[in-house]
């Protein structure tokens, strides 16, 4: 072992006997622990929704949203429906009561085969959309681009066993393959024909429910159709809005001419958190972080400004001439005791609040185990990460109570910041972005989605920047402060 380790080992060993020598240091930081757990519990007894029940899960167990308006017939083997589709005509609430044109792009118009009409089954969908063309989707979360072109066109499943090719086409003669996927889980008798999607538009920071209508022409189908009448059905409940309006849009089917007519609303697509009227994340467990991180930001302060106060950094110094290492052992220290603290606080909190939220009604989306560690040791990092950029700021600043306002309005009020309901979207992710609150990120277990339109904001659990990255932006504060300080110390501080 050479010199400068061993004499860094020891440096090590002074700082942790300070610090677990200290009563309130140590009380401070089982205390930090104690409230992530005991936020967590109240979070999980205070749910008090109904949503939990009522959310469908897809193939893959997670939730979406499966409320449209489809007429159908059952197909058993192999077989395809071929229809000429207009693009979807979209109405939006302009009033308590009445509806507007509007424009919802992501309102979907077109064909699907389906296990069943129970909310979640597998499918395969071929469509127009109100903005985005073509689309094939299957499995609530896969989307697949298809080719541009004036509308109307028509549109076409072909089905063999677990394989579902969608096709398009201009004039009903040249078609284009837009995708195949396999579907597992589609049995061998499916119900499919035509279906109209409305989702929920975003307007301002919310959503409001939207009503399609399209027009199919020249429905035709080969193979294994059961010779019967097309009947109109509703998948799933009434359409959902932010406002309640329009109320109770089931769809509707009418016929002419060889022409459907089809009304709907809803959406086919996996959910996302303003979908919901109850739900919660593990971020939303987890708020008892917020008052853990006051209290590591007081005990990372006062592991420096408490020298200062007594006159004891002279003494300190004086018996480690390289101020750096000194700051450098402080550091490691205060690090891993509030990351240990953060992660037994994280751990126990997890499991037992998303239990009682559940136990509550409340509806707690589902994350990978390996996400939920990931998510527990996030929290505890950036606890311990906040508590370094505070001995930083205290060993610049030499006051104490200095140190904590500043680091507490540096990390705590861009937070309030982004959890402001009603925030620009623009305004939160920027703020998200390059403050330390990025950090939060590291709480983040929801995944937008290109193919719905929602209100992705750091308050419904959506942040702009991945977790680690998120985090890194409080270590790149933090490394900063902490080499400013090192500065101080050798010129300031001899």
């Amino acid at each position: 072992m050479t010199r400068d380790r061993y004499g860094f080992l020891l440096l090590l060993h002074a700082e942790w006997t300070k610090f677990r020598t200290v009563r309130g240091w140590v009380t401070g930081t089982v205390a930090a622990a104690l409230l992530v757990v005991l936020f967590a519990v109240l979070a999980g007894i205070s749910g008090g929704g109904d949503g939990g029940p009522d959310v469908p899960v897809g193939p893959d167990g997670g939730p979406v949203t499966d409320s449209f308006y489809l007429v159908h017939r059952p197909l058993t083997g192999d077989g395809s429906v071929t229809a000429a589709v207009s693009p979807p005509r979209s109405s939006l609430p302009s009033g308590l009561a009445d509806l507007r044109p509007g424009r919802v792009p992501w309102s979907k118009a077109g064909l699907i085969l389906k296990a069943g009409t129970q909310q979640g089954s597998p499918y395969a969908a071929i469509m127009l959309t109100g903005g985005h063309g073509v689309r094939m989707q299957d499995g609530y979360t896969r989307d697949t681009a298809g080719p541009g072109g004036a509308a109307p066109r028509w549109l076409r499943l072909d089905r063999a066993g677990e394989e579902v090719t969608g096709l398009a086409s201009a004039d009903g003669t040249h078609w284009t393959r837009v995708g195949t996927v396999r579907v597992r889980g589609l049995g061998t008798t499916v119900q499919g024909g035509p279906f109209v999607a409305s989702p929920p538009a975003v307007r301002g920071m919310g959503t409001s429910g939207s009503v399609s209508t399209a027009v199919f022409e020249d429905l035709h189908v080969e193979g294994g159709w059961a010779d019967e009448n097309w009947r109109g059905e509703q998948v799933g409940p009434r359409s959902p809005t932010f406002s309640g309006y329009p109320r109770n849009v089931a769809g509707s089917v009418a016929e002419e001419g060889g022409r459907l007519t089809v009304t709907g609303a809803g959406d086919i697509a996996p959910a996302v958190r303003a979908g919901l009227p109850t739900g919660g994340t593990l971020g939303e467990i987890l708020t008892g972080a917020f008052a853990a991180l006051v209290a590591v930001v007081v005990i990372g302060t006062r592991f420096i400004t408490s020298e200062y106060r007594g006159s004891l950094i002279h003494v300190t110094l004086a018996a480690a001439p390289r101020r750096g290492r000194v700051l450098a052992a402080k550091a490691v220290v205060l690090w891993t005791v509030t990351f240990a603290a953060g992660l037994a606080g994280a751990a126990v909190a997890v499991p037992v609040g998303g239990r009682l939220a559940r136990a509550s009604g409340v509806y707690v989306f589902p994350v990978a185990f390996a996400t939920e560690l990931r998510v527990v040791a996030g929290i505890a990092a950036l606890l311990a990460t906040a508590s370094v950029l505070a001995l930083a700021v205290g060993a610049v600043l030499r006051h104490g109570a200095g140190a904590v306002t500043a680091v507490v309005v540096g990390i705590v009020l861009p937070y309030v910041l982004v959890a402001i309901p009603f925030m620009p979207a623009g305004v939160s992710n920027w703020v998200a972005r390059v403050t330390p609150a990025a950090a939060f990120a590291v709480q983040q277990t929801l995944v937008p989605y290109d193919q719905v339109a929602s209100v992705y904001t750091p308050y419904e659990g959506y942040y702009p920047l991945p977790p680690w990255a998120g985090l890194g932006v409080l270590a790149g504060y933090a490394a900063v402060a902490l080499a400013v300080a090192a500065v101080l110390l050798h010129r300031r501080d001899a």
